[in-house]
């Protein structure tokens, strides 16, 4: 299974740019998909992820309202809407996937996700 992560570049603070996850190797019908970002000098973090059925999403309170998972299941890709970007959300970007279920409390764990992309990054002037 390979992960393949775009859409990252240079923006000015407070445009937009939406991230790409698209899957290849297996077709993803069940399990979750996240985004996680590692900032710079600092540890990976997470950012978004939902259900690959789309019945659950949970965001990080810093992206929450500005940052909109989705996936398009006969693409067998995730999307990361980032709407009004801030210098903080400077980081490298990585999306990551599984196939097992997870509850809800562990779809921000990175842990539980088997398979990871590239990154791609991000960056946001002020």
């Amino acid at each position: 299974v390979q992960l393949q992560a775009s859409g990252g570049g240079l923006v000015q603070a407070g445009g937009s740019l939406r991230l790409s996850c698209a899957a290849s190797g297996r077709t993803f019908s069940s399990g979750a998909i996240g985004w996680f970002r590692r900032l710079p000098g600092m540890e990976r973090e997470f950012v978004a992820a939902m259900r690959w059925s789309g019945s659950t999403t949970r965001y990080a309170d810093s992206v929450r309202g500005r940052f909109a998972i989705s996936r398009d299941k006969a693409k067998n890709t995730a999307y990361l809407q980032l709407n009004n970007l801030k210098p903080e959300d400077t980081a490298v970007y990585y999306c990551a996937a599984t196939a097992r279920g997870l509850i809800f409390s562990s779809l921000a764990s990175q842990s539980e996700y088997d398979y990871w992309g590239q990154g791609t990054q991000v960056t946001v002037s002020s």
